[in-house]
């Protein structure tokens, strides 16, 4: 629910603040006062089209901010779209929108105090505020919107989640179906690659610990010569038998035995005796192992280029599968085997999945199906109704039909013999139809309603729909357009009763219609030093709005006040009968 409304600098009006309350607001003044520039102001601060004429003469920027109340439903929704663009403010049971236009055409909106693009701020106030007249902001000329209201009267939004289910299960099975399907030759040529691969990587019949032994191996006979050399001179020194000279083995024993004659005599030589003995044993064992050594030294040119061949193989599929181990080979080999059996099997998951499309393509047509005969069925139902609503706004000879239709489609839902074409929400196209006058055919409401039939087709099925309707706040600019005082108490009324399920604002020049306001509002223009502005006082005792109405039926003196009072006395009475009869309800 609109709370607050502020305007500064827009058109005439210089600075304007106004509050509103729930039940009817209506706005009344003299022609050119400003009335429908407050609607123009709140339409833009909904995300309209923004323009720097719009900015008050010599004014460099043009704002407007507006404060809503969120209860019920409406916060339900709201919260969600809130939340997903980060646009929470402490509290959660108020938004408040704002909008700035300069002189150089920039235009600033914020929700909530964060700067949004256009379209953010359009969704938010969508949800907040419906305007009917002669504007773009008719919702229901959208026939986009048409659908949505038809199924919420009709309460098929359970069902319609229910089909979203299975579409959205349908969807997931074809794009497997379109991936497999996508390029058969493709598919072969890459089984062709993964058979390829995995021959390749078998036929070296590698094991992962080979790689390190033939590096050793390879390390060892390319070096076989050296390696004879240098054991065969350590033997020989250990244990060689020049007569010029004694063995190192020798030598050490001769030492350990003088040691172990001194520690005999001076006892603090005895550890050292120790030592020199235990390594003339360990110089012993050296020698007899490097004599083991050397004859396993031996030149194989045979052996080493085996190696060299084989340690290439390991290193050329290396490169090619861009591995660096014999290990990530074994795994390349193995991820190709399982995508193999996968391109192998795709026939038979091909076959499976076709099967299940076609399940769910029964299963879809069959819930659209019948969500389509309750839409015709209720469709008619609701048809009736707005033509009853139109009779009493004196649009008594108009036709208004809910048109329904579908199209076929080789690849849409299965219902009956019929191929159909279809989306989450089912298989029928849905868009409101009037003729307006007779004679004329059923056309879109948005090519045959002008201004004034449109605001009263609108109220004729907010009126029927309003059950449906979520958005709190309903304004009507011209509603009132080419009908007298009669209707115009007609229309005050059944705007009242829209009051039960939203907060409704009306702009009108009817006092019949003005009668039913529950705050009621005068707009006027005001001229100071040679500028001219836009002045609105809330009438909120009775003696104000028994001259405001007395003025709008142009009749002054006694008999025009006692007009206006016989107005109030009607609209308060017309009111407790609705009251009473929706108590009853």
């Amino acid at each position: 629910m609109l709370e607050e409304l502020r305007i500064q600098n827009f058109a005439i009006i210089d600075r304007l603040e106004l509050s509103f309350a729930p039940g009817l607001n209506v706005i009344t003044g003299e022609t050119g006062a400003g009335k429908s520039i407050i609607v123009d102001a709140v339409e833009l601060l909904l995300g309209g089209k923004a323009d720097a004429g719009m900015i008050r003469s010599g004014a460099e920027r043009a704002t407007i901010e507006g404060v809503f109340a969120l209860r019920g439903l409406t916060r339900g929704l709201l919260l969600p779209m809130l939340e997903r663009e980060d646009l929470l403010a402490d509290g959660d049971d108020v938004v408040t929108l704002y909008r700035e236009v300069r002189a150089n055409g920039r235009s600033i909106a914020r929700v909530n105090g964060v700067s949004v693009n256009q379209d953010v701020l359009r969704e938010v106030g969508d949800t907040l505020v419906d305007i009917h007249g002669q504007s773009e902001h008719l919702s229901l000329l959208n026939p986009r919107s048409h659908l949505d209201l038809l199924d919420r009267y009709a309460d098929l939004m359970g069902m319609r989640a229910a089909l979203q289910t299975l579409v959205d299960v349908l969807h997931t099975i074809r794009a497997e179906i379109r991936a497999l399907e996508v390029d058969k030759d493709a598919l072969e040529r890459r089984a062709e690659m993964l058979r390829h691969e995995i021959e390749d990587i078998e036929s070296a019949d590698l094991d992962p610990a080979e790689e390190g032994d033939l590096r050793a191996e390879r390390t060892k006979l390319s070096n076989s010569e050296q390696l004879a050399t240098l054991a065969a001179s350590i033997v020989t020194l250990l244990s060689g038998d020049a007569a010029e000279d004694l063995p190192g083995v020798d030598r050490m024993q001769q030492v350990a035995a003088a040691l172990g004659k001194l520690a005999a005599i001076d006892t603090d030589l005895r550890d050292w005796a120790e030592v020199a003995e235990g390594i003339a044993a360990q110089v012993q064992d050296l020698a007899v192992e490097m004599a083991d050594y050397a004859d396993t030294v031996e030149y194989n040119p045979q052996r080493l280029n085996d190696i060299e061949e084989r340690l290439e193989v390991i290193n050329k599929l290396k490169r090619r599968y861009n591995a660096d181990s014999i290990t990530a080979l074994l795994a390349r080999a193995s991820a190709a085997r399982d995508a193999l059996a996968g391109i192998e099997n795709s026939d038979e998951r091909l076959e499976d999945l076709r099967r299940q499309e076609r399940d769910k393509l029964i299963h879809i047509g069959d819930l659209a199906n019948k969500i389509s005969a309750v839409r015709k069925t209720v469709g008619k139902q609701l048809a009736k109704r707005v033509m009853r609503e139109l009779a009493d706004l004196r649009m008594e000879r108009a036709e208004f039909e809910i048109g329904i239709e579908q199209d076929d489609d080789p690849d849409g839902c299965i219902v009956g013999e019929r191929r159909l074409a279809f989306d989450a929400t089912g298989i029928d196209k849905v868009e409101m139809l009037l003729s307006a006058n007779p004679g004329e055919a059923l056309r879109p409401l948005a090519k045959v309603a002008s201004g004034g039939e449109a605001a009263r087709i609108m109220l004729a099925l907010k009126r029927v729909l309003t059950a449906a309707d979520h958005t709190p706040t309903l304004i009507f600019d011209e509603v009132d357009q080419g009908i007298g005082g009669r209707i115009g108490t007609v229309v005050g009324e059944k705007l009242w009763t829209l009051t039960h399920g939203h907060q409704v604002m009306v702009v009108t020049h009817l006092p019949q219609l003005a009668g039913f306001a529950d705050r009621h509002y005068h707009v006027k223009k005001i001229a100071q030093a040679d500028r001219t502005s836009t002045q609105v006082t809330m009438l909120d005792n009775e003696a104000d709005r028994i001259s405001e109405l007395a003025a709008m039926l142009g009749t002054i003196g006694e008999s025009g006040m006692a007009s206006a009072r016989d107005i109030l006395t009607e609209a308060a009475a017309r009111k407790i009968a609705a009251q009473g009869a929706a108590t009853e309800g």
